[in-house]
């Protein structure tokens, strides 16, 4: 069994490692934290674990932490993750940060955060299908939620060095904003309602740049989000515009979708759907559902990604990681279907 705890653990990717941890056969959880909650119940925050889980949120420090777990997920907020890293690698447990503190190089990091990262550690980007070094991997920089699904929507026809420039338009469930509630998430704001924000600002941009120009350089990227009036998933729209030559192969539906199939053929949770994806295929799962459309007599074409937020774009991505990091198959307790309808 692999013992493993969650460092922050009140938050919704804490709830949702846990809900999908629950199943798995080879993980025993050995502890949650929150200084804030420690001695409450676990189910006090999360109700749906009522029953599951007999624990309670402790406030531990690091090496008391690493004593107890082979593998340990940071689910604290952004620029906290620093403070407990370092302290768990060097007491011998392996690290999967939930956080953005280290999915980028540091001055990347410092420049999109607008703070000083106070402990640079090597760490490998957390997509499992871009990067299988996951696997030997001490620390792992779990990648965002928008990036998850717009690498994967373009990652085959960037290896192919058939892009110049993809416009992502990127639209997300509320529970991507976190469980402390906002302007923005508040009901009578976002129902019946699309709200874009940090139109050209997002600072999940650097993750996508920085992963396609290692696929493609000089590849041109621009990003919006949206947050919609679901709780959950992602819908992603990239506009992809060929390099010049490439627009016949663009073109070429079987062609596109040979790129595709063989980009991602050891890639189990990468699907590509028969229809548009839709947010009610992948809610609840680990998969991200895939499909593109040529324009005709065009040099673009559209290509539609979907994936749950919180499991492929947060806790169940960590998990597949985990499982990499531990030498079990991917799919070990993640192999289940989106919750449709």
């Amino acid at each position: 069994m692999i013992d493993v705890g969650i460092i922050g653990g009140s938050g919704y990717t804490g709830g949702e490692l846990l809900r999908l941890l629950a199943n798995h056969p080879e993980v025993d959880v050995k502890l949650v934290t929150s200084r804030k909650l420690s001695g409450k119940p676990v189910s006090l925050v999360h109700p749906h674990l009522k029953s599951i889980y007999a624990l309670n949120f402790e406030a531990l420090n690091a090496k008391e932490a690493a004593e107890r777990c082979d593998i340990i997920f940071t689910g604290v907020p952004h620029g906290t993750a620093m403070d407990w890293v370092p302290d768990l690698l060097d007491a011998g447990t392996r690290v999967i940060d939930l956080s953005s503190d280290y999915r980028l190089p540091v001055d990347v990091f410092e420049k999109t955060y607008g703070m000083k990262h106070r402990a640079p550690r090597d760490a490998i980007f957390g997509l499992p299908e871009l990067h299988s070094e996951v696997a030997e991997a001490k620390l792992i920089g779990n990648p965002g939620c928008y990036p998850t699904g717009a690498i994967l929507a373009l990652a085959p026809l960037a290896h192919a060095g058939l892009v110049d420039r993809v416009v992502y338009d990127s639209k997300s469930g509320i529970s991507g904003a976190g469980i402390e509630p906002t302007e923005t998430s508040h009901y009578p704001n976002m129902s019946q309602n699309v709200i874009p924000y940090k139109i050209t600002t997002h600072r999940h941009v650097p993750e996508i740049k920085q992963e396609l120009g290692l696929l493609s350089p000089g590849i041109k990227v621009n990003f919006t989000p949206h947050v919609i009036p679901s709780v959950r998933g992602i819908l992603t729209t990239a506009h992809v515009f060929a390099k010049e030559g490439a627009e016949t192969t663009l073109q070429d539906r079987e062609a596109v979708a040979r790129i595709y199939r063989d980009f991602y053929k050891d890639a189990p949770f990468v699907r590509m759907a028969d229809v548009v994806p839709r947010l009610g295929a992948v809610r609840g799962s680990n998969f991200c559902d895939i499909s593109f459309e040529p324009e005709k007599g065009s040099d673009r074409i559209v290509v539609v990604s979907a994936i749950d937020n919180l499991v492929k774009g947060a806790s169940g991505q960590a998990i597949q990681n985990m499982n990499l990091m531990a030498g079990l198959d991917q799919r070990t307790g993640l192999w289940f279907p989106g919750m449709a309808p």
